[in-house]
């Protein structure tokens, strides 16, 4: 029987320790793939749903501990502040999303996840199908580490495990015409529309940035797509969350002939309570308020029910 490996990503600031170090359960996606299976089984009772979260969380935490130690060792310190703030949330956030500047940091988050996939898709067969569920950051990291042509360079730390995920997946790698098939994908607030203006930095082959996604990305649609049927991608976005974007105008300017491989769909959600329902009136929406909403916005989506029947939809069609 045909598998379905649901793999998720998670974006900055998630921090987990597994109870078991050496058989490690990451929890951030559980609510998500419950409710993803149930509604695929609904569908589909032959289908099987295989969860497989990777997670980069801690590549970092050692770094951000040492930087936290100077910062808090200032006589001055006690004097700020939003401190919990500052160490619960701003520096985390930025301390993860340098892993897309620093190869150092992302060649071990390259490391980390490379291990990761090899674990949970050992034994993978020829009819089984990936899909893709990324949330924030995560996307530009994952879409960074399968594209980009920055770690094509052998003198790079993580090369090897760059190198190693991308021979993982059909359509890229050494052989393209090897690996497990991607059936679907779907980003969760995701920024990645902003990385897009990588690609206006050059109009030569000198000039481009080896950051850029959109080569990579471009032949692995040429490559995966069979027949009339295109690649389902579908962009979460809650209205209320800073970082998510919109994807499905942007990405047939950006990949020459798109629309023959990939079905793009900017989706809006919403969540739940009274501070989404308060953040959600005509008078509130657009002031500060709202914006203190961001957050929740931004985690909404592993919870939501309609975010889960429409990935559970996309896997249902995949063949």
């Amino acid at each position: 029987m045909a598998k379905e490996y649901i793999v998720f990503l998670h974006g900055v600031n998630v921090r987990e320790t597994p109870e078991n170090e050496k058989n490690k359960h990451y929890t951030y996606a559980d609510d998500l793939f419950r409710l993803i299976e149930a509604a695929v089984k609904r569908k589909d009772s032959t289908r099987n749903c295989v969860k497989v979260p990777l997670y980069w969380g801690d590549v970092n935490q050692r770094s951000l501990n040492e930087l936290l130690a100077i910062l808090k060792s200032s006589s001055q310190w006690n004097q700020l502040w939003f401190r919990d703030f500052r160490t619960e949330q701003l520096l985390q956030f930025v301390g993860d999303a340098g892993l897309y500047i620093s190869r150092l940091i992302g060649s071990m988050a390259a490391d980390q996840l490379k291990e990761q996939v090899f674990e949970q898709l050992a034994g993978y067969e020829p009819d089984d199908r990936l899909h893709l569920v990324t949330h924030s950051w995560g996307t530009v990291i994952l879409f960074d580490l399968l594209f980009a042509s920055r770690w094509d360079n052998p003198s790079i730390p993580g090369f090897r495990s760059v190198q190693a995920l991308r021979n993982q997946l059909y359509g890229i790698g050494d052989d393209p015409k090897k690996g497990i098939r991607l059936g679907s994908i779907q980003t969760m607030g995701s920024p990645i529309a902003l990385f897009s203006l990588i690609t206006i930095t050059g109009k030569n082959e000198q000039d481009e940035s080896t950051h850029d996604i959109i080569p990579g990305l471009e032949d692995l649609l040429k490559n995966i797509v069979q027949g009339d049927r295109k690649l389902p991608w579908i962009n979460f976005v809650h209205p209320g969350d800073p970082i998510a974007w919109p994807l499905e105008r942007l990405l047939s300017r950006l990949v020459t002939g798109s629309n023959r491989y990939v079905d793009v769909q900017d989706m809006l959600t919403r969540g739940t309570g009274f501070w989404e329902f308060l953040a959600q009136l005509p008078p509130i929406r657009e002031t500060f308020l709202a914006l203190a909403n961001g957050g929740s916005a931004h985690g909404s989506y592993w919870r939501n029910e309609e975010v889960a029947k429409r990935i559970a939809a996309n896997i249902a069609i995949t063949k």
